[in-house]
């Protein structure tokens, strides 16, 4: 049955990468700033979580989730900085 914890972590995964690849060439993000601040904090709060409960299905997941929304969030900082100059 952990197959499909691995399946959902791929799909879940899979949809912060076209986002992120797209923030890294574009150097800015078109995700609203409250979204990606929720996001990171949620998921790296779940990551926590998990990794204390030793679920390596969604510590996995949440770090990969975290990773994304830290990636574009740092890139939307980045763009309202440059903005406001």
């Amino acid at each position: 049955m952990e197959y499909i914890g691995y399946v959902g972590l791929g799909f879940l995964a899979a949809s912060w990468i076209p986002q992120t690849i797209k923030t890294i060439k574009e150097k800015k993000c078109s995700a609203s700033t409250l979204f990606l601040a929720l996001a990171f904090c949620g998921s790296f709060s779940l990551m926590i979580y998990a990794l204390i409960l030793r679920n390596p299905v969604f510590s996995l997941l949440n770090l990969m989730t975290s990773s994304g929304a830290m990636i574009n969030l740092f890139y939307k900082i980045k763009e309202l900085r440059r903005e406001k100059t």
